[in-house]
C-alpha cells in the first residue's frame, strides 16, 4: 500500500476481445478491483460490464466513474484525480488490454507521477507484446509506431520509411490501425514493401478467432487475408531472413 497520505492508482488490464477472464486476467486483479470505488475509464458502459464480470458480487451503482478519452478537456484532470489526493485508491481501465499503451491513460499516469502518487500496474494482456512474442521477429530491438497516417500518400511514405529504418537498423517495427481500415493498410504494405520483407499479422489475439502468422511480403501477396474489423497488430522486419 502507499505509505503517503495520497491514494494508489492501479492500472487494470481488460480482455482484448471475448476471451474468458480466467484465461487472461489473474485472480489478484479481481481482489484489487473489489476494493475500489473510483475508476477512470475510457467508456463507462464497457467498464461497468467488465467490473460486473470480474467481480459479480460488487455493487455497481455506488461506483464513481470518471471518463478519460480524446474528448476530455485538459482541465478536467485535477477533478478526476481528486479522490487520489484525498487518500482514496483508484483504478484506471482501458477499453482493451493494458492502460497507458496506445490509449489516453498515460495522461493520468504522468499526472500521478508529478503529484508523487504511487502507480501500480497489474498483470494482463498486451496485444503488442503478445504479437511480438509470437512473431519470431527481433524482440531485442523494436519500436511501436502507433497508428500510421490516414491519408494514403502520407501512409505510403511512412511505410517506406519504416521499412528502410528496419533494414538499416535491424529494428522490428510495430504498428496498428483502426480495424475497419486494416485492409487498406495491408494493401499498401503489400504494394510498397520489398518481397523479402517479413510481415507478421496478429489478429483477434487471445480469442477463439486468433490468427498469428509471419511470412515474406511475397507470400502474403499470393494469399491475402481478410482483416476488416478484426483487431490486428502489424509487425514488419526488413533484412531479416525467415527462420
Amino acid at each position: 500500500m502507499n505509505s503517503t497520505s495520497t491514494g494508489t492508482l492501479y492500472l487494470i488490464p481488460t480482455t482484448l476481445g471475448d476471451s474468458p477472464l480466467e484465461k487472461v486476467i489473474p485472480p489478484h486483479n479481481a481482489t484489487i478491483v473489489a476494493g475500489l470505488d473510483h475508476f477512470i475509464v475510457e467508456q463507462v458502459r464497457t467498464a461497468r460490464r467488465f467490473i460486473r464480470k470480474l467481480v459479480p458480487d460488487k455493487p455497481i451503482d455506488p461506483i464513481a466513474f470518471y471518463t478519460l478519452n480524446k474528448h476530455t478537456p485538459a482541465g478536467a484532470l485535477d477533478e478526476m484525480v481528486a479522490p487520489l489526493i484525498e487518500g482514496m485508491n483508484m483504478g484506471l481501465i482501458s477499453e482493451a488490454g493494458v492502460p497507458g499503451i496506445a490509449d489516453p491513460g498515460e495522461e493520468i499516469v504522468a499526472y500521478a507521477h508529478r503529484r508523487g502518487i504511487q502507480v501500480v500496474p497489474l498483470t494482463g494482456p498486451s496485444s503488442l507484446l503478445l504479437a511480438l512474442m509470437a512473431s519470431g521477429l527481433n524482440g531485442e530491438n523494436f519500436a511501436f509506431n502507433g497508428y500510421l497516417p490516414i491519408k494514403s500518400r502520407e501512409r505510403i511514405k511512412k511505410i517506406r520509411a519504416l521499412e528502410k529504418k528496419s533494414r538499416h537498423e535491424r529494428q522490428t517495427q510495430i504498428f496498428m490501425e483502426t480495424p475497419y481500415r486494416n485492409d487498406k493498410l495491408l494493401n499498401d504494405l503489400l504494394s510498397q514493401c520489398m518481397d523479402d520483407t517479413l510481415l507478421c499479422l496478429a489478429s483477434n489475439l487471445t480469442t477463439g478467432q486468433e490468427m498469428i502468422r509471419t511470412l515474406p511480403v511475397k507470400q502474403w501477396k499470393e494469399k491475402t487475408p481478410e482483416l476488416h474489423k478484426k483487431p490486428t497488430i502489424f509487425i514488419l522486419s526488413a533484412g531479416e531472413k525467415q527462420r
